[in-house]
């Protein structure tokens, strides 16, 4: 591959060192020419490490993009990678010209770059911010920032992610901290002072103030910590003020301008940060790298990399009085920085090396040199249609195992979504999106379109409305008339109750609809009785089945951050407002309080549909005798499936509330309002269920114990396994209507 590498060439700090390391391991396997527009150190210790490196020092911006194009056209690129604001303008100038794809790394927010200076904020600034629409892919430093891009209308699919990376070698040799410190900055320190430092500009991005004033808080309960300063800036005489003001001058020492940095961070035993905005700092990593325990305000990728309370510390931004807390911590606890050091390290080098990084790289050029050669009328793009962008967990958790599988069967195509709340759409999935109604989008988009899909989830149904079956059918209708494949995907059938509503469905989808992935018989049987013979159908799964929990410690600290205790044990609720609710309620009530004090189960209701779900909850709650919980906040998908896997049980009205948490091996008891929840529950071959209309105390409670008992263990485990199996068919359907894995059955007929 040939890469040509685009740069301002005055890069200091982090986006020196990043593309640095990024030039020189992609020169490896690749073709990698550098264009700097300034002559100087940067250029000149590329060219060292053997890098073609070319400089074009012009005044005129027109005379440099003469030369830059001369350039292109000499080393035909087969992308050009741009790095800063100067690079961006040029990289968008000839890209008007040259059918090469230009992407650009983001390394920091360019509305902040120039923070502080008005004049630059204004030109450099803005012209940064205006090239930035005319460019081709995007490549943030961290999730953060790609969350900001599309916030502020960057299209989510041309955004690729990228993190930092550099060697990750302990430093080697004896190391003498306090000769370094003595002879380099002329300050003495003790054996058993604990030095926190923090390498960055001098300047208002970094509110390194913050970081003073929790080094000034910490004193009080830890009066051997030293802060050293790294770095130059417009904010040093502030910083040196600020300090003298809070009597701790003689604890802080201002290093200036470091290079090389490794003996700087060897000296420190914390490594600080308290920037407002980042994307995946090195002075991080190389802090790493040097054996320093880490703790960082809460900005770019930093929560990636840093598990808080497990390898290190991360809090709010501008929060003077956590980083206090968390450096009194440290500097008082020589094992516990002992630990996270070591853990941080492990981590960072197994995730983020220079050589992890540039595989990263080589792939995001895969992928953006696939999306940007593909022909203009070729119909490439994958349309999702459903119950999104409505605020329900289960929907929404649909559309994310949806959205996941077409990415991993074809990551090169392009994904539209027709929800009701399209820039949340794009925001969280990371695809296009449109509104649902706006039927000219709809339309715009079908023609495009490779496949539509319709599903999860039970939309053909009118006993909550008839306008959307109505909607539903038309947008088949019209998906197929233009030319579209069309599956509806691991969705549910029925009831459709009017007569006039089934033969319109049945017609529809026997005329308009390919295949059909079904996630209980019942719907195969509904299907049936409608008189539907021409699609392929099957039975799979609903598609959440393949949706994995937050990792333990995220779901810990949701559930503390709702006033649960992660160690407890607790039997979980899953309640929606329905018609049958007002009569269930005591008997829901009796059966948490005999479960708690029976099984010794503290209740915990936890919303599938967020606000909605806390009315019922709390109703519930108001006639409890025992101690009791909800979760009032809402949550990620993967957050809620791990609160519910931390359940001993679950009861639930609400059927994702019962598939999330079967799915996750947990033993469910499904109160029925719906004959979906009766065949979800037939499906995995549960009998653990009772009518909503109908529930009684003592068999509720009965049904309970009899999940609780464990003679249902095996087969719920038995479950959760075949939930997965079974819903491989719905990405093996799509993957046949795509033509990337064959029919057989079409093959068997056409040879019958």
């Amino acid at each position: 591959m040939r890469v040509m590498h685009v740069m301002g060439g005055g890069d200091v700090g982090g986006a020196k060192t990043h593309i640095m390391n990024m030039v020189t391991g992609l020169a490896v396997r690749n073709e990698v020419m550098l264009l700097s527009f300034r002559a100087g150190p940067f250029a000149d210790e590329a060219r060292e490490r053997g890098i073609d490196v070319r400089v074009i020092e012009q005044l005129s911006p027109w005379r440099a993009v003469r030369e830059m194009r001369a350039l292109v056209d000499a080393f035909r690129p087969d992308i050009i990678h741009c790095h800063g604001g100067r690079a961006n303008l040029m990289g968008a100038l000839v890209r008007r010209s040259r059918r090469v794809p230009v992407l650009t790394t983001v390394h920091s927010d360019y509305r902040l770059d120039y923070l502080g200076n008005a004049f630059k904020q204004y030109t450099f600034g803005t012209a940064n911010a205006v090239a930035l629409r005319f460019l081709d892919f995007y490549q943030p430093v961290a999730d953060r920032m790609a969350r900001t891009l599309i916030e502020r209308g960057f299209d989510p699919e041309r955004i690729v992610k990228i993190y930092n990376g550099m060697e990750f070698r302990r430093p080697e040799g004896a190391f003498d901290r306090a000769a370094y410190l003595r002879q380099t900055y002329g300050v003495e320190v003790a054996a058993d002072e604990v030095l926190c430092g923090i390498a960055a500009r001098l300047t208002a991005v970094k509110d390194i103030a913050t970081t003073v004033r929790g080094f000034a808080a910490a004193l009080q309960d830890a009066p051997q910590l030293r802060l050293f300063i790294a770095g130059e800036g417009e904010d040093e005489e502030m910083l040196r003020r600020l300090c003298a003001q809070l009597g701790v001058a003689e604890r802080v020492t201002f290093c200036g301008w470091v290079s090389p940095i490794e003996p700087f961070f060897r000296a420190m035993d914390i490594n600080l940060l308290s920037s407002v905005s980042e994307t995946f700092p090195y002075s991080i990593l190389e802090g790493v790298c040097a054996g320093c325990a880490t703790i960082c305000s809460d900005v770019g990728g930093m929560p990636e990399l840093i598990d808080t309370g497990e390898n290190g510390y991360i809090f709010p931004v501008g929060d003077a009085a956590q980083l206090a807390r968390y450096l009194t911590r440290l500097a008082n606890d020589a094992a516990l920085r002992q630990r996270f050091a070591q853990a941080l390290y492990e981590k960072a080098a197994r995730e983020f090396s220079k050589e992890q990084m540039c595989r990263r790289q080589e792939a995001n050029y895969r992928h953006v040199l696939a999306r940007f050669h593909r022909p203009a009328k070729e119909r490439e793009s994958i349309v999702i249609c459903g119950a999104y962008g409505r605020g329900n967990a289960g929907d929404d958790a649909i559309l994310k195992a949806i959205v996941q599988e077409m990415r991993a069967l074809d990551p090169e195509r392009t994904i539209c979504v027709m929800s009701r709340r399209p820039k949340e759409t794009r925001l969280i999935y990371r695809t296009g999106a449109i509104y649902t109604f706006n039927v000219f989008s709809v339309l715009r988009q079908f023609r495009r379109a490779a496949l539509y899909i319709n599903g999860g989830g039970t939309l053909m149904q009118d006993v909550t409305s008839t306008r959307s079956i109505w909607y539903y059918c038309y947008t088949l209708r019209a998906a197929k008339k233009r030319g579209c494949k069309v599956m509806m995907y691991g969705c549910g059938i029925g009831p459709i109750d009017r007569a006039g509503n089934r033969r319109m469905a049945a017609r529809t989808i026997d005329g308009s609809v390919d295949r059909i992935t079904l996630r209980d018989t019942n719907s195969m049987h509904e299907l049936a009785r409608m008189g539907v013979t021409r699609p392929d159908i099957c039975v799979s799964a609903d598609p959440t089945t393949i949706l994995d929990p937050a990792p333990q410690e995220i779901v810990s600290l949701a559930l503390a951050q709702s006033g649960i205790d992660p160690a407890g044990r607790y039997i979980g609720f899953g309640l929606r407002s329905w018609k049958g609710l007002d009569e269930a309620l005591p008997a829901l009530a009796a059966a948490a309080d005999y479960a708690y004090r029976t099984h010794g189960l503290t209740p915990v209701f936890v919303p599938i549909e967020f606000p909605s779900d806390l009315a019922p909850a709390e109703r519930v709650g108001a006639l409890l005798h025992c101690p009791w919980h909800a979760v009032r906040t809402r949550l990620p998908i993967e957050v809620t499936i791990g609160i519910l896997a931390r359940m001993q049980a679950v009861v639930g009205i609400r059927l994702h509330a019962l598939m999330f948490s079967a799915g996750q091996g947990v033993p469910v008891v499904g109160v029925s309002y719906d004959i979906k929840v009766d065949s979800f529950l037939r499906s995995i071959g549960s009998t653990t269920c009772t009518a909503l209309g109908t529930v009684q105390t003592d068999e509720l409670c009965r049904l309970i114990d009899e999940s609780l008992s464990g003679a249902l263990d095996g087969t719920v485990r038995r479950n959760a396994t075949l939930l997965r199996e079974r819903e491989r068919e719905n990405v093996r359907g799509a993957a046949i209507l795509l033509g990337l894995e064959p029919d057989e059955k079409a093959a068997a007929a056409d040879q019958q």
